[in-house]
């Protein structure tokens, strides 16, 4: 399917690897301390400059009007320079997707041109505590006062908080209406009684400041409902299909990344007289490497295509987030291990890409999450 890409894929491909390349690898190191708050705004802004932080989002909102397939292209070559960075500049548009399908216009205007021109981040606020994957088993509420909504509650795993302007929040607006009960609303992270906690450290990803959030009586105006009230669950669910295979994509460049990393060291590096690229064993796990990054390409690349026309892409996107995700761990693992000891330690980046990809198995749906929606959405006749 790789092969397969047009012209203009091609030199959306050619752009995004040059500059994350010659922007984003020679600075990863830079953004990886533990505790320490930080967000790479300059390569935030950059790149919202080069229309690549959406390049699928209409240009009237600050897009550039392309098709789905080269942002799924975007997502893959900052991750392959480094996941770090990559997922943290990407993640800083997120919370836009539900506001430009659903959102009014003032909305848009107000709220997702600002994003993509790098004036401001934002984020998406979903998880809660006690309720991860169960989204309808949220507990924070909105409840109408008069013209404004008044939210009551707490979130969790809350990316790009600390530096977001405003985040997209899910709560309850008919709390005993399940799934049927959940809106979608645009709070401002400087809402009185809307307070962001201290930063979660993190395993990787830490170019992404991630923080839990308490919320109370935080007073927004009812206009900054998203779409329609106790919609918002079905609203979610509607982009997270494109997220997931966003979230895919991240992990591909991830993998493809280590996969490179590990290449050139078999290249470079002398063993027993011989350079170890000649050893079979390691010939093999590059191979197997390599092919696991083709086959998860292709079905990112399907699933990409199955969303741009139209079709419904929810088993294909969970398919796709599953299988790459899985072997993205995979990849980086084998990166570590063909580096040896070296593959350890911080003087080679394949430790930072297992350690910043790890969780793709988690966002947007465990990998148990999405092993539940492929097998409720196959019927047994259709493979």
């Amino acid at each position: 399917m790789s092969g397969t890409l047009s012209a203009e894929h091609k030199a959306v491909r050619k752009a995004v690897r040059e500059f994350a390349e010659e922007e984003i690898a020679p600075v990863a190191s830079e953004y990886d301390e533990p505790g320490v708050v930080q967000f790479p705004w300059e390569i935030f802004e950059r790149a919202a400059e080069l229309d690549f932080l959406a390049p699928h989002y209409p240009e009237e909102y600050g897009g550039s009007g392309m098709d789905f397939l080269s942002t799924i292209i975007v997502h893959e070559e900052f991750n392959r320079a480094d996941p770090g960075i990559g997922t943290a500049v990407l993640t800083g548009k997120f919370g836009t997707e539900m506001i430009l399908e659903y959102g009014d216009e003032w909305q848009k205007e107000e709220f997702v041109r600002p994003v993509l021109s790098g004036e401001i981040a934002c984020g998406t606020s979903i998880s809660e505590p006690g309720a991860g994957s169960d989204v309808a088993g949220m507990r924070t509420t909105a409840e109408l006062d008069g013209e404004d909504y008044v939210l009551n509650g707490s979130k969790t795993w809350a990316s790009t908080s600390p530096v977001a302007d405003y985040m997209t929040v899910m709560a309850k607006t008919n709390p005993d209406a399940g799934h049927g009960g959940i809106s979608a609303f645009i709070v401002p992270t400087d809402t009185e009684g809307f307070t962001i906690e201290k930063d979660i450290e993190k395993m990787g990803l830490r170019a992404s400041p991630t923080a839990e959030i308490s919320i109370s009586d935080a007073r927004i105006p009812e206009e900054n409902l998203v779409g329609t009230e106790d919609e918002g669950f079905y609203q979610l669910m509607e982009f997270f299909n494109e997220n997931r295979i966003m979230v895919a994509a991240n992990a591909l460049g991830a993998a493809a990344g280590a996969y490179r990393h590990a290449y050139q060291y078999t290249q470079e590096r002398e063993a027993f007289g011989q350079q170890i690229s000649e050893f079979q064993g390691l010939q093999w796990m590059l191979a197997d490497m390599a092919t696991k990054v083709e086959t998860a390409r292709s079905t990112i690349y399907r699933a990409a295509n199955r969303h741009m026309t139209g079709e419904d892409p929810r088993q294909l996107a969970s398919i796709a987030k599953y299988y790459a995700s899985e072997i993205c761990e995979d990849v980086c693992s084998d990166a570590i291990q063909i580096h040896g000891g070296y593959g350890y330690t911080r003087d080679f980046p394949v430790e930072k890409f297992y350690r910043d990809s790890r969780v793709q198995k988690i966002v947007e749906g465990t990998s148990q999450i999405q092993k539940n929606i492929i097998y409720d959405s196959i019927d047994g006749t259709e493979l």
